[in-house]
């Protein structure tokens, strides 16, 4: 078993606990989420689509006002503490919700609204620190063998988590569920400290003082959205983010359109949608641990950003050409959301690998909740905008090409300088 896991992941012996760990600690992260998911949808199908809409706008707004409690934080807990001291207080409002569905029930609109809006928020807060915390242990070339496999954790956990719902779900109801999810965030937690003193042991990435873990993180209560705006490097990670989340809710809304027309049986729906998130976390797992690792160091992070964006293009334009042919919506959704998270995604990880430890947490934070949570909210007004101007959905199909275009711009730009910047960390850190 060792031996697989060292050829899977590309480890060295040394690095094999800390790879191990990491793995665990995305799977017990997302599957903790995914079994949640379920139940936050099925609160959404109550509420109907016009609350929906506006619930990605109090979701934005409430990331507003927590990434500046975030920045406090991280200005007096020590980094030692901050992680889990985080995923307590989750594990806390995960008991709490479920005492308030136990005492009330689920049926509620309010109690449904603020578990959507909580769901949304959790999900972006502890997988952002869990990327945080990624960038602080390895260094960018451990990143570049190591994410890939480290992802396929999550993926994995993606699989499991909805596995759980749909096992547990008759002999524990659904409240009952939120503490399966509890439990296992408690895991990540477990995972949290067995990094940490891997990390310690060996030295990793400067945690062999530790007094470092011990200080709070530096700068302002808005550190890292001034981090954010007074870097060019940083703010096209922003424009890199923006761009996926404006195409990414173009072709959610197209589908939410399309579908409808072309299955009209609920269970049909159902069927197929399912279908396609299967078809999307195997296709990312055979990815993440096969072809990720080989594609960022021999070809760069350069070409491996320009992927998403220039399957965007063709797949634009193809179902441009197309509408409505459902086959292509399907076959474009499946291999562009495969491609994020078992490219795209970990590399764009890799980028946050050569800052600062105050901008790993404090910037990063910003640009996945904050940024994150804009785009997506912007971009469901910007669509609607579109269709009240009686734009046909080829029309915006190929408005999308000129995005993914230009996405694809930034996405070379960005590489270029990422690229730059590692090759610069690696001459600092060569021993003399």
């Amino acid at each position: 078993m060792k031996s697989l896991i060292l050829k899977a992941s590309q480890a060295s012996h040394d690095e094999l606990p800390a790879v191990v760990w990491s793995f665990v600690y995305f799977f017990a992260l997302l599957s903790g989420y995914y079994v949640l998911r379920p139940i936050r949808d099925e609160m959404g199908l109550q509420l109907g689509p016009a609350v929906l809409k506006a619930l990605f706008t109090w979701v934005f707004l409430a990331m507003l006002l927590l990434v500046p409690v975030f920045g406090w934080l991280t200005r007096r807990v020590p980094r030692r503490r901050l992680l889990p001291w985080l995923y307590g207080f989750f594990v806390l409002n995960l008991v709490a919700f479920y005492t308030v569905f136990e005492a009330g029930g689920t049926q509620s609109p309010l109690r449904a609204r603020a578990f959507f809006v909580w769901a949304a928020v959790f999900n972006l807060f502890v997988v952002s620190v869990f990327w945080s915390f990624m960038a602080d242990l390895f260094d960018t070339g451990q990143a570049k063998r190591l994410y890939g496999f480290i992802s396929a954790g999550g993926t994995l956990g993606a699989l499991v988590g909805p596995l759980l719902t749909a096992t547990l779900v008759r002999p524990l109801g659904p409240k009952r569920l939120l503490l399966v999810s509890a439990a296992l965030l408690c895991v990540a937690v477990v995972a949290i400290f067995q990094l940490r003193a891997w990390a310690r042991h060996t030295g990793a990435a400067g945690h062999g003082d530790t007094r470092g873990e011990e200080r709070a993180l530096q700068g302002g209560v808005l550190g890292g959205l001034v981090d954010v705006v007074r870097s060019p490097y940083l703010l096209s990670l922003c424009v890199f983010l923006l761009a996926y989340t404006l195409l990414s809710t173009f072709l959610y809304f197209l589908g939410a359109e399309m579908i409808p027309k072309a299955v009209t049986d609920s269970t049909d729906r159902t069927q197929l949608l399912a279908q396609v998130d299967l078809a999307v976390n195997v296709l990312a797992l055979c990815l993440q641990l096969l072809a990720f690792k080989g594609l960022i160091t021999r070809l760069g992070t350069r070409f491996v950003l320009g992927l998403l964006p220039l399957l965007s293009v063709v797949g634009f334009a193809v179902l441009a050409l197309t509408y409505p042919a459902l086959w292509v919506l399907v076959v474009f959704g499946v291999l562009r959301r495969a491609g994020e998270y078992a490219l795209t995604k970990p590399a764009r990880e890799t980028l946050f690998n050569v800052l600062s430890p105050e901008q790993k947490y404090k910037a990063k934070n910003v640009i996945d909740t904050l940024v994150h949570r804009m785009g997506d909210t912007a971009s469901a007004w910007i669509y609607g905008g579109l269709r009240d101007m009686h734009v046909s959905a080829p029309q915006i199909a190929w408005i999308s090409v000129g995005v993914a275009a230009g996405w694809w711009a930034v996405a070379q730009s960005l590489g270029g300088r990422a690229e730059a910047l590692q090759r610069e960390e690696a001459v600092r850190t060569v021993p003399c």
